[in-house]
């Protein structure tokens, strides 16, 4: 949830399911975000949030979320080559409280069990960093990463780039280095290593924590 001093800001709340739920009756939200730069634990901000529900095992593309965030300062022009996100982009675009506030509304009306991510951490210390800003708190943030499901599933990968994983198991790519193309590339990696988890045995919600946790990644 957000907590802020005298109110609740849009609490963040995740669909609770029993452990011997089947993976397949479960949504997930696979989210991405774009950045000012790499050291959002002091001074980089967030400019971009781009996220698609997996619902069934499939991903809804036709249900996607994205904003563009107004970080209030200037966009350096390596990270304007690198995402193609201009200052003209963000101008006029909620603040990071406002869109993140919307993303978590998002997330409630999807009944989502967890938020996936690839190299999921940098997500989350973005969202952690900016609420502080706003003078808020994050609690109960449930996230999956795919780096740890690869880690079970397939133990002798060392790489860590999102493309080189999607080549490797053959899965669709979307542009990179913008928030909504890395998360459906991830999204897709995500769905076909939950079918490969299936394979190994693996059924539920329970035996899905259980896996990532045990991974070592």
């Amino acid at each position: 949830m957000i907590f802020r001093k005298k109110a609740i800001a849009c609490p963040i709340s995740f669909q609770s399911m029993p452990l011997s739920t089947p993976i397949e009756d479960l949504t997930f939200i696979v989210f991405d975000t774009e950045t000012t730069g790499f050291n959002v634990g002091a001074d980089d901000r967030l400019i971009e949030i781009g996220a698609v529900p997996i619902r069934g095992l499939k991903v809804v593309e036709e249900d996607i979320f994205q904003t563009y965030v107004n970080p209030k300062r200037q966009i350096s022009q390596e990270i304007i080559e690198l995402t193609s996100i201009t200052q003209e982009k963000v101008e006029r675009a909620p603040e990071a409280l406002q869109a993140i506030e919307d993303f978590f509304y998002y997330i409630k009306k999807r009944e989502a069990v967890s938020l996936v991510g690839h190299y999921v951490s940098f997500d989350s210390l973005v969202f952690t960093n900016e609420l502080k800003r706003a003078k808020c708190s994050l609690k109960g943030l449930q996230t999956l990463d795919t780096l740890d499901l690869i880690g079970y599933i397939a133990p002798s990968y060392d790489m860590r780039d999102l493309e080189r994983y999607a080549r490797a198991f053959g899965t669709r790519m979307y542009e990179r280095h913008s928030a909504i193309g890395d998360a459906l590339t991830t999204a897709f990696l995500f769905t076909e290593l939950l079918h490969l988890f299936r394979i190994r045995g693996g059924n539920t919600w329970g035996e899905l924590i259980q896996s990532v946790s045990k991974s070592g990644t």
